[in-house]
């Protein structure tokens, strides 16, 4: 079958490899589309960061080079030994998380923070290829009216309404979104599907801004507006309820600092490739705090998959399909220099 293989920065292989075995408790999908994530792209640009390198995962027993994809939806067309209540021919999105199941984070039940924790697409190969076989327990059936293409991005989108859990908001509330790229449109319609309505979301790029702005969105440039002196307004010098740092810039996590009300969290839900030089003053100050955000739980993906279910996702204007054939100039490239905002690969397109 035909996979997109990576072997180290800037190497990537569109190449045949072997179709894998499916043992007992695994299902072999037909991979209907595969998303592009950021970390993807630090990965090919920055890499190997996350994906083993000289040391095979202690739950996948893999290291590179290895296909990627972690963001994928698809077809049940085999199925392995002991699984149950799944038939070939299902259409699932899948949550690509390898856990432990031993250590104490995950015997808290914060699996998703497992002290271990691998992804199928980064500790093993991925759905970036025709198939993929994946343990059972990490399929999400979708219903009739949600599609693959959306069903490939239910696993950004519950990154995205994850983190918006964290924030605590509750409606009434002012949420404000630092970045206006995949995850922080997912914020936004996280939040809106929360029943938050003032969410403002700043970002400097005009086509971001123009993109989520056609969702509904208000946005703000804030290398052009004071936007803690707005914030403020908005609010009668209350603050912000909640701010999301979905930017991994320092300017950008300055900023909401300054602009967020006594007591409440700034959620962090970027990757940060350096160190960043955090104004902690604002914190103690106003006892506030930075909540980190990783990653997502089976009920967060079944969250999204109900609002896909109703409606409530829009992709118009910042998602686009490419074949597998052009997954670095159309793909990697595109997304890196800012001409895309979010694409899925079609491996039916090799």
């Amino acid at each position: 079958m035909r996979a997109v293989v990576y072997r180290g920065p800037g190497d990537l292989d569109i190449t045949d490899v072997p179709e894998g075995e499916v043992g007992p408790g695994e299902v072999r999908l037909r991979v209907g589309f595969n998303g592009i994530c950021g970390s993807d792209l630090h990965e090919y640009y920055a890499g190997p960061i996350f994906i083993p390198n000289g040391e095979k995962h202690p739950l996948t027993g893999r290291e590179l080079p290895l296909t990627l994809g972690h963001e994928f939806s698809g077809t049940v067309v085999e199925i392995g030994a002991g699984v149950e209540g799944v038939t070939e021919g299902d259409r699932v999105a899948v949550m690509p998380l390898y856990t432990c199941g031993t250590c104490s984070r995950c015997s808290e039940g914060r699996y998703n923070v497992c002290a271990q924790i691998g992804f199928h697409g980064l500790m093993a190969d991925g759905g970036m290829a025709e198939t993929t076989v994946v343990p059972a327990h990490m399929l999400h059936p979708l219903p009739e009216n949600v599609s693959l293409e959306m069903g490939a991005l239910v696993e950004p989108m519950a990154v995205a309404y994850h983190a918006a859990k964290l924030g605590g908001v509750n409606p009434g509330d002012t949420a404000l979104v630092f970045g206006a790229g995949p995850i922080g449109i997912g914020l936004w319609f996280a939040l809106r599907g929360m029943g938050v309505e003032d969410v403002r979301v700043f970002e400097p790029s005009a086509t971001r801004r123009g993109a989520i702005e056609r969702l509904g969105a208000q946005t703000l440039d804030p290398t052009a507006q004071d936007v803690p002196a707005i914030v403020a307004d908005l609010t009668n010098g209350r603050g912000a309820d909640a701010c999301y740092d979905a930017a991994g810039v320092a300017p950008a996590v300055a900023t909401a600092l300054e602009s967020l009300g006594a007591g409440r969290p700034m959620v962090s839900v970027a990757i940060y490739e350096t160190p960043l030089v955090t104004p902690l003053l604002n914190l103690v100050l106003g006892e506030s705090r930075i909540q980190g955000s990783l990653c997502y739980t089976h009920s967060d993906y079944r969250a999204v998959i109900e609002l896909m279910a109703n409606g409530h996702y829009d992709t118009t204007g910042w998602m686009e399909k490419i074949a597998m054939r052009d997954v670095v100039e159309e793909g990697f490239e595109a997304l890196h220099a800012g001409r895309k905002m979010k694409v899925l690969v079609d491996p039916s397109l090799a």
